[in-house]
């Protein structure tokens, strides 16, 4: 089997390749992990992962910036229903528009905005959201395959200033609390996204990566 972690200029690469190869060998799948930025990987790979860091705009002109990537996730993702990861910004690139540093278009996936975190300035909650907050699970994916292993109250890291809002409720898989409630899970179909890193959140995300690895929607 093999995932390809995809290039544009923007993500933890390494580290999500990292923690997609020790999920492999601690379950013991023989998986070929990949970081490419060439479209005809993408079209081949059995499993993607999109990583990101930095403003929406910047991210979705990276990956636009990949001559038919775009053209290839689409066919790969929603034609053909390959699974699908995306990381923090890489999950937001998922959404309608973000509202970064203006409007931006995104891959409109999953219907939704991408707005500033709504904070009270009477709450003293810093931003950007950096560090380690519990999660939730939405009552309807509490028997998702990716979330096997995955409980209320569960810690794991989180790094932004932004949050999906999706038209649908439903899509929101894992919840957390910073000001008020965030999506840190959305999800429908072959594709899930995650706003916290699973790279960087120790045993529970690698317990969500290995379990991606082995998902077969």
């Amino acid at each position: 089997m093999s995932v390809a972690i995809i290039d544009y200029g923007s993500g933890n690469l390494r580290s999500a390749e990292k923690a997609a190869q020790r999920c492999a060998q601690d379950r013991g799948l023989d998986v070929t992990v990949q970081i490419t930025s060439c479209p005809d990987q993408i079209a081949r790979a059995d499993h993607i992962i999109l990583p990101g860091v930095g403003a929406f705009g910047d991210c979705m002109s990276g990956l636009g910036a990949l001559d038919g990537m775009v053209e290839a996730l689409e066919q790969a993702v929603i034609k053909q229903g390959r699974p699908f990861l995306g990381i923090c910004v890489g999950m937001q690139l998922m959404a309608t528009v973000g509202h970064e540093h203006g409007d931006h278009g995104g891959l409109d996936w999953i219907k939704g905005h991408v707005k500033p975190l709504n904070i009270a300035e009477d709450q003293k909650l810093k931003i950007p959201h950096m560090g380690w907050n519990q999660l939730e699970i939405a009552e309807p994916h509490r028997s998702h395959p990716v979330l096997k292993g995955i409980s209320d109250g569960d810690h794991v890291y989180f790094v932004h200033s932004y949050q999906y809002e999706t038209c649908d409720l439903n899509d929101v898989m894992m919840w957390s609390e910073y000001g008020g409630a965030i999506p840190a899970m959305i999800g429908r179909d072959n594709i899930v996204g995650t706003q916290f890193h699973p790279e960087k959140s120790q045993e529970v995300g690698l317990r969500l990566i290995g379990n991606f690895l082995q998902w077969h929607p």
